[in-house]
């Protein structure tokens, strides 16, 4: 019969493993969200990012994004200074400053560099501009107008969408630095709290979890597995923090696992929160990962909501703080199976008590079994009735009593009918 603890609230809980002191986890998922995943030796790696250049340049960092954006601005107005420099070289402004110039105060490099940084950003000094002499300079002109404006829009839609990344959204969407089991509704139940910390929420949202394992083999090769957990009302609003349950019964991966076989395994527990915005309607997910260590076994989250005359308050100071409570330490399989067994001897007791010990309806059932031969001292003989017939005047007869004759014998005495010959 295995033996059923439970976690004392007031004391901490230790399980020795057999693998020894605890060794730095390799996430497959960080807290943050971001995956510790490196890519080496992609196939045609820089032609995928210039394929798709508007999410590559969403999704590198600031500081090189700034790099990229100044670069692009300081190469084109080099590149078209070095054009109208060619044009004023080729039609004799820097030799001859008496010629009628393509562009006005333009005769040196430094000059034609200035006029393409003006004529870009549409500064205008008022000392260079443009004459009628040369039509290539004015094409040159044009084509350099349309392109700062592509820059610019390239650059003010990159910032904005950057600034807008799901990944900036998401950071105020937050889950507990834990997860916790305890009992729910009678049953052993993994639970985290995920709640949204901006006043506008989102639309909707589906949570869900997936168990990983990771398997190397003596030859290095990987098995990456995934199960995933059945979640209690996976679609919600998110406008309260909120507890997500998984109920740990036949098929979850979790079912033959005790505390102390929770405290030896080796797997990660993902978990995701995939919601719209509703500011602006922009598809986000958070996620986060949970090992074997961040699962706190016989703990409960604290409540945090508190019910005003005018309104609800969300203390977030609670937001990871859990109590301790009472749980059994063996799994779930053995605390169904216990239940069952418990279960089982109630309603045996009930059967008894209600059932009577004396029927008078009940008819005696006839043996089939053969009668043993007894001793015929245990057995009682039946009783012996004698019947004699006296006359009116005849005294009663002395019966002899002998020892037999007194255990089971009984004499009715009867008057002599006179018409009886």
């Amino acid at each position: 019969m295995p033996k059923y603890l439970s976690v004392n609230p007031f004391e901490e809980i230790k399980v020795s493993t057999e693998n020894g002191p605890d060794t730095k986890v390799q996430r497959y998922v960080r807290k943050e969200g971001s995956c510790s995943v490196v890519f080496r030796h992609v196939p045609e790696e820089w032609l995928l990012f210039v394929n798709d250049i508007f999410t590559s340049l969403v999704e590198i960092r600031w500081r090189v994004m700034f790099l990229i954006f100044a670069l692009s601005y300081i190469l084109s107005w080099l590149f078209f200074g070095i054009i109208f420099f060619i044009i004023a070289l080729v039609h004799g402004d820097v030799r001859d400053p008496n010629n009628d110039p393509c562009v006005f105060e333009v005769r040196s490099f430094t000059a034609s560099f200035l006029f393409s940084l003006e004529t870009q950003t549409t500064i205008g000094y008022g000392f260079r501009g443009m004459s009628e002499n040369c039509m290539s300079a004015i094409i040159i002109v044009t084509i350099q107008d349309v392109i700062s404006c592509f820059i610019d829009t390239i650059v003010i839609g990159i910032v904005v969408a950057k600034m807008a990344s799901a990944r900036k959204r998401a950071q105020t969407v937050g889950f507990s630095n834990c997860a916790v089991i305890n009992l729910r509704d009678g049953y052993l139940c993994l639970s985290w709290r995920i709640g949204d910390f901006r006043r506008h929420h989102m639309v909707e949202g589906t949570a869900c979890a997936q168990i990983l394992r990771t398997t190397v083999h003596a030859t290095g090769k990987v098995d990456v597995t995934y199960e995933d957990l059945a979640i209690i009302q996976k679609d919600l609003i998110l406008i309260t923090p909120t507890t997500i349950f998984h109920r740990i019964e036949p098929g979850s991966p979790l079912y033959k696992m005790s505390l102390e076989d929770l405290r030896k395994a080796n797997f990660e527990l993902l978990v995701s929160f995939t919601y719209t915005d509703d500011s602006t309607g922009m598809l986000h997910q958070t996620r986060t990962s949970y090992v074997p260590k961040e699962i706190l076994w016989g703990h409960l989250f604290q409540e945090m909501i508190m019910v005003t005359k005018k309104h609800y308050k969300v203390d977030y100071n609670l937001f990871n703080n859990t109590a301790k409570v009472l749980v059994p330490l063996v799994s779930a399989e053995e605390y169904e199976q216990k239940k069952r067994e418990r279960e089982e001897q109630r309603q045996l007791r009930l059967l008894a008590r209600a059932s009577p010990r004396h029927s008078p309806r009940c008819s005696p059932r006839l043996s089939s079994r053969p009668l043993q031969q007894s001793h015929p001292e245990n057995h009682l003989s039946p009783p012996t009735v004698r019947v004699e017939l006296m006359g009116d005047c005849q005294s009663e007869p002395n019966v002899p009593a002998t020892e037999t004759e007194n255990q089971h014998q009984e004499t009715l005495t009867v008057p002599k009918d006179p018409t009886i010959t």
